[in-house]
């Protein structure tokens, strides 16, 4: 793994995969949400874009026609 970005925190690695590791200054690896709020902090991940809601849910819809019957 090679170095990628060190902080007094943590460091961080790019793995030969091209993903990265996090580990703190206790020597042992940071995971999960703590890991992806430290990478986006840093830039060194996007945060995912809200998907929207392009057309209303087929119950919404039901709903509606039954209510103009």
């Amino acid at each position: 793994m090679k170095i990628e970005k060190k902080t007094a925190e943590y460091t961080v690695f790019k793995r030969a995969d091209s993903r990265y590791a996090v580990k703190g200054n206790n020597k042992k690896f940071i995971n999960g949400e703590d890991k992806v709020k430290i990478l986006i902090a840093e830039g060194l991940l996007e945060a995912p874009k809200p998907k929207a809601e392009a057309a209303p849910a087929e119950s919404e819809v039901a709903e509606e026609s039954a209510a103009k019957q």
